[in-house]
């Protein structure tokens, strides 16, 4: 597969879906059992309260990881699209326009966040006892964004342009180097919670090295040119009208973590805070499953809707989402049936196990819908619907969940922050079916009256 991606009009979509996902997969779950083995390091080599000072570091990584997807989205998406227009030449220009993009997102948010950065950690619901932990997280996370970008970047437009297996590669090279350097730099050399962190920029630079390489390679099928710093307004128009939607997206989930964290404080304290951070690892395993799915579905829809092949356009659709919500019923199965034993794994501490065990059962109540929701989401993101696309990561973010958090915690206090979430779930899963049910049929009326025309 990897380095043909013509192959994706003709090959039997189960078998696309397969080897374009399984990487993803892989690479996403290997990337998010990171994650937690990370927090559950943090938690067992400095404490509970390094837990609940990296929870609440959770909006500013939101809002690095938005402006990261701002570009790397929207780079992936047009790159895969041009190839199914057999457009070679702008393919070329949207990979240079991303690398230079990444680089430029990077230092400008990156130098601003650093700057401010006490000041954005007690606004986003750090405490005395917190702070310390989230600043010495965060400062090493901001000075590693240059080299973050360039490489989450790169590394969605290789799996774009044809080579999943390349891309699969880079995420376990730098998860298993993190890995490895992780519990090296916070239990041997005590750097706590600041030894993760400059784990995680060490492994990723690597990662860097690793797609730089491939997109430098004459061998490569899409890769730099002599001017790649030059960039055009409407190449950076376009990545950035279709990386709006996951942005947009990043940026309300930070939003809503800062009131989160907010009210978490207000009615549970940092224990509350902390016992978030546990759920928040575990729901974004399944939830980056499913990403891993929508990343090999990504390519296959972009390059059909680009051929006008419709048909397949909707199979893969179809797969998608059988596939999206399978993983998410098994993460709801794993944390409803064994709460406890998924919390004890992050700490010790009695008080913060029950309190995080009682918040899973009632957050993933509506969990097995969720991965409806985000597949059909990135649907419109492939195919370019901007508006759609951006619509839909909206509505869960902004129009269910935001004042759910507001009522709900009034009337049932800390259970009706952990409510409000899967209340969100469903309504938004709702929303997006609609929408999708309505889009679907407008394609089909249109395939039957272009027909219609080219008959004699």
């Amino acid at each position: 597969m990897d380095n043909n991606p013509h192959i994706l009009s003709t090959e039997r979509i189960g078998k696309l879906l397969l080897q374009y996902s399984i990487p993803a997969i892989i690479a996403m779950t290997i990337t998010s059992l990171y994650n937690i083995i990370d927090s559950v390091f943090i938690g067992h080599g400095v404490g509970a309260m390094a837990i609940a000072g990296l929870a609440v570091t959770f909006p500013l990584m939101n809002l690095v990881v938005a402006f990261c997807t701002l570009v790397a989205a929207g780079g992936s998406t047009i790159s895969s699209i041009r190839l199914g227009q057999k457009d070679m030449e702008g393919a070329t220009k949207i990979v240079e326009h991303t690398l230079m993009l990444c680089i430029i997102n990077a230092v400008v948010f990156g130098g601003i966040s650093f700057i401010f950065l006490d000041q954005i950690l007690i606004f986003f619901g750090a405490s005395a006892h917190t702070l310390p932990y989230a600043r010495d997280f965060m400062q090493v996370i901001l000075l590693g964004t240059p080299i973050t970008y360039v490489m989450i970047g790169l590394n969605n437009v290789m799996r774009a342009t044809g080579n999943p297996k390349k891309a699969m590669l880079t995420s376990m090279v730098t998860v298993l180097c993190n890995i490895i350097l992780a519990p090296l730099f916070i239990f041997h050399f005590n750097w706590g919670i600041r030894g993760a962190a400059t784990a995680t920029v060490i492994s990723q630079f690597i990662g860097m090295v690793w797609v730089l390489k491939h997109f430098l390679d004459k061998s490569t099928i899409v890769r730099f040119g002599s001017g790649f710093w030059k960039m055009k307004r409407r190449f950076i128009g376009s990545i950035f009208s279709i990386g709006m939607s996951p942005f947009l997206m990043n940026v309300c989930a930070c939003a809503i973590v800062i009131i989160i964290n907010n009210s978490l404080q207000k009615y549970g304290g940092d224990m509350a805070v902390g016992a978030y951070g546990i759920i928040n690892r575990l729901l974004t395993l399944s939830v980056m499953i499913v990403m891993g799915v929508t990343m090999g579905m990504q390519p296959i829809i972009g390059y059909n809707y680009g051929a006008q092949k419709y048909d397949r356009v909707k199979q893969t659709l179809k797969l998608s989402i059988v596939a999206g919500a399978g993983i998410t019923t098994a993460g709801f199965l794993l944390c409803e049936l064994f709460p406890k034993a998924v919390s004890i794994a992050f700490t010790t501490d009695k008080d913060l196990i029950d309190m995080a065990s009682r918040g899973i059962r009632i957050c993933i109540a509506m969990f097995p819908v969720v991965g409806i929701q985000i597949v059909i989401g990135n649907f419109f993101q492939s195919i370019g619907k901007a508006k759609i696309s951006v619509f839909l990561s909206l509505t869960r973010q902004l129009l269910y969940l935001l004042p759910g958090l507001i009522i709900f915690p009034h009337h049932f206090g800390l259970d009706g922050i952990w409510m409000s979430m899967p209340v969100s779930d469903l309504l938004a899963v709702i929303t997006a079916v609609v929408i999708l049910w309505f889009y679907i049929r407008k394609i089909i009326n249109t395939t039957h009256v272009v027909e219609r025309e080219l008959q004699p």
